[in-house]
């Protein structure tokens, strides 16, 4: 955080922008509710000099990067430094979280016990 002209701290954002490519599937998904779970691969850093912007709230920092070169896009990111996310959508800042990768079996590793017997149960049935 870094602190103002008053003197109080002001969370600084980090910048998470949605790959183009991406872009439409966000714009035309439905809407839903509860906290939006997101790729990592799905974004890119911006250039270090629009890696971040300083502001009180998300849409403070929505308010000034709106004028601005590189406005926040639908599907973008602002990671808080506690690494909270809020994913930008069309009704405004909504939760998000990253998308844990499971780790896929090593072959040859043995598994652990309880995902054995889950093995096994499942291929009783």
């Amino acid at each position: 955080m870094r602190h103002n002209k008053a003197g109080t701290s002001m969370p600084m954002y980090r910048i998470h922008r949605l790959r183009d490519h991406l872009r439409q599937q966000v714009r035309f998904a439905p809407h839903v509710s509860g906290t939006a779970t997101v790729k990592p691969r799905d974004y890119q850093p911006p250039p270090q000099e629009e890696a971040e912007v300083q502001a009180p709230t998300p849409y403070a920092a929505f308010f000034i990067l709106r004028d601005s070169a590189t406005p926040l896009e639908v599907g973008d990111l602002l990671e808080a430094p506690d690494g909270s996310l809020r994913i930008f959508k069309f009704v405004g800042f909504e939760e998000a979280q990253w998308a844990l990768t499971e780790a896929k079996p090593v072959p040859g590793m043995p598994q652990s016990s309880a995902a054995a017997n889950d093995d096994q149960s499942s291929a009783l049935q």
